[in-house]
């Protein structure tokens, strides 16, 4: 039974953006797929990704010769616990406000010497190759796992990002005149199997977080946020948003801010 529902929702995701449906209130599939994963995340493969990242964060690498032990994630150069859950957030140093995987990427480049446009040829993982950023933002994560979510929203430019991510979020354009709004800005929407939470709504915006980065099952690889949004953008027929890109930090103020207060219990399982 677990090995069909695993192929059924790999099916599902598989499946064309469009046909939105409503949901039943009680989603059996998808209260399934909940209890597999509870088991799953007993022995997580996302624990391999996180001890890969906690290697990279000590080791002297890259031109430089340094290791990121002395990156800011908001709270203070080599202060990592706790930092996930609070961003994005504003950086005075780059004067504007960044995701967990825009923080580590430029840290990546200005401690240690890497190149940006290396780091963006190949962001994002495949069944062969793990980008060094994923395993990064996996061993960040995980040392805010239990904490409450609490993006701020203190500094004006903090502020506007999730304004701006707001408008992206609700902007509609591109072949199927969809926007992020399409599928997760009203309750009771699915695609086939795969449920559609309301990112909009305190309640519920925690989908938009929770679980990321994420092993996915149906590949075997572990994404990124930054993964998941340019996915979304694909699927919609949009151009596809430049790595750590400013506009991916916005969207994620939106989303992260509207989840606030809610605990995060990452790095996950995705289908």
């Amino acid at each position: 039974m677990k090995h069909a529902l695993v192929l059924g929702v790999a099916a599902a995701i598989a499946a064309a953006p469009g046909s939105l449906v409503l949901a039943q209130s009680d989603d059996p599939t998808a209260a399934e797929f909940d209890k597999f994963r509870e088991i799953m995340e007993q022995d997580n493969p996302a624990e391999l990704f996180e001890a890969k990242g906690e290697e990279l964060w000590h080791a002297h690498r890259g031109p430089k010769n340094a290791s990121l032990e002395q990156c800011d994630l908001g709270l203070g150069p080599g202060v990592v616990k706790g930092a996930y859950v609070q961003m994005p957030r504003y950086f005075a140093d780059v004067d504007r406000v960044m995701d967990a995987e825009a923080r580590i990427v430029h840290c990546m480049t200005t401690l240690q010497g890497f190149k940006y446009e290396d780091l963006a040829k190949k962001p994002f993982s495949n069944a062969t190759f793990t980008p060094e950023p994923v395993s990064l933002v996996t061993y960040v994560a995980a040392q805010s796992r239990g904490m409450t979510l609490a993006a701020p929203q203190n500094h004006p430019k903090e502020r506007a990002a999730y304004e701006t991510g707001n408008a992206i979020f609700h902007f509609r354009a591109g072949a199927y005149d969809f926007s992020c709004a399409s599928c997760h800005g009203v309750d009771g929407k699915r695609i086939r199997t795969q449920p559609l939470p309301n990112f909009t709504k305190p309640a519920t915006a925690i989908s938009a977080v929770q679980g990321w980065p994420g092993y996915r099952m149906t590949g075997g690889v572990m994404h990124t946020l930054q993964w998941r949004l340019n996915d979304c953008f694909r699927q919609q027929r949009f151009p596809e948003p430049g790595y750590t890109s400013e506009m991916l930090s916005d969207l994620l103020t939106y989303v992260t801010v509207n989840a606030n207060g809610h605990i995060y219990r990452g790095p996950g399982i995705k289908r």
